[in-house]
């Protein structure tokens, strides 16, 4: 066995004849376990959180989607379309017309997007599934799908007969506007379904049929405002974007879903970074302790090292001992605060012990990422750490 790990085994499993020592490398142990505990427990929460602001999103925003580099629509022919249809890694593609117009009802008025999507978008995310009330629309008809923020303001309900709902698109052209008529292009729309996803994308979107959409904006049938794509788990995705590019002649610009909200990835990512450095410095700050804890048994175990350097040990040896020693201890806590912090995770995410409301549990998850993380983080703190101290073994502190 190496003899610089014996020893080191030696001196971090036995009791020293000094309680103070004994008490203070107990005091350090405990530092990094609740160390590594927390870090683990705070990143769990911390993913868990950002899975649930970014659930929102998901909902709504598809795995690409295809815009034009120039203007606000493009041209797509049957040709295109059966292309991208054969395109490996392509699940289910979804046509959409989208501006901000202008609706009316019962004397209030918003101005908002209104989405024309074809008979697939459905495929394409969740947000049919979203109903806080009512159904999806039916293609081919007049019936749209509100927000529920705009339902409040305009204090819209489904089936009003009583009060008409109404888009006005303004027309294209320059020519001098002598009515209203000549002004808009002007729909009566038929609320069939609210839906529910957060207070920003309840505020967003009114969704139509595709041909109702692109009438109001005077679209020709092939002309659409953009492509949102589902594409199969895990497939290359920089693949399918060359694919899309060589269909559509590089005439338009394809974005993912952390490109689509870049400002809200951005912000977690930040915040994510902020919440570890904050918590690594929790850790560094108990690590001092271990230095402390390793220093002091240099000076308690100076009489034993002046005899192994008399017998031939050298001095990198003798400071490889408390290396070690350091190393283990900090390995060692750390495998058991990461353990602990494993099962309070588990138990929260499968039991959901903490409520945040009475409906919603404090979200956490579980990733193999941020074990590695905090075990890199932990190992290479307390390596330094031990670095450090056992910097203190050398000729003149044995002589």
């Amino acid at each position: 066995m190496n003899f610089a790990l014996y020893i080191a085994k030696r001196y971090l499993f036995s009791k020293s004849k000094n309680n103070a020592i004994n008490i203070i490398t107990g005091i350090a142990s405990m530092g990094i376990i609740v160390g590594t505990l927390a870090l683990f427990v705070v990143l769990s929460v911390f993913s868990g959180l950002r899975d649930f602001s970014l659930s929102f999103t998901n909902t709504i925003d598809p795995d690409l989607k295809v815009t034009p580099i120039q203007g606000k629509s493009f041209f797509i022919s049957t040709k295109q379309e059966n292309q991208i249809t054969a395109i490996k890694g392509i699940v289910s593609y979804s046509k959409v017309a989208e501006e901000r117009v202008l609706f009316f009802f019962d004397g209030k008025e918003q101005v908002t997007y209104l989405k024309g999507v074809d008979k697939n978008y459905y495929k394409i995310n969740a947000v049919s599934k979203s109903l806080y009330n009512g159904n999806w629309l039916r293609y081919n008809t007049a019936e749209v799908v509100v927000g529920y923020g705009i339902s409040q303001k305009l204090s819209l309900g489904l089936f009003d007969f009583n009060n008409a709902f109404e888009v006005y698109v303004p027309r294209k052209g320059k020519a001098v506007i002598e009515s209203e008529a000549e002004a808009f292009n002007k729909s009566v729309l038929i609320p069939v379904g609210i839906y529910a996803i957060s207070e920003d994308l309840d505020s967003k979107y009114v969704f139509s049929d595709l041909r109702l959409a692109q009438d109001l904006l005077e679209y020709k049938k092939n002309q659409i405002s953009s492509i949102e794509i589902k594409t199969v788990p895990n497939f290359n995705e920089a693949e399918i974007i060359d694919d899309l590019k060589a269909v559509l002649t590089n005439k338009v610009e394809i974005k993912n879903r952390a490109q689509l909200n870049a400002t809200l990835y951005k912000m977690l990512n930040t915040e994510n970074i902020a919440v570890y450095l904050i918590f690594t410095l929790v850790i560094i700050i108990a690590l001092f302790n271990l230095i402390g804890a390793l220093i002091m048994m240099i000076l308690d175990k100076r009489p034993n090292l002046k005899t192994l350097y008399n017998l031939g040990s050298e001095i990198k040896d003798l400071k490889k001992i408390f290396l070690l020693q350091g190393s283990l201890l900090t390995i060692i806590g750390g495998i058991i605060g990461l353990g602990v912090g494993i099962i309070v995770v588990v138990i929260q995410e499968q039991y959901e012990l903490i409520m945040i409301t009475e409906s919603l549990a404090y979200p956490v998850v579980f990733t193999f990422q941020n074990v590695l993380i905090v075990m890199g983080t932990i190992i290479t703190l307390g390596i330094i750490s031990s670095l450090i101290a056992s910097s203190r073994v050398t000729k003149k502190l044995l002589n």
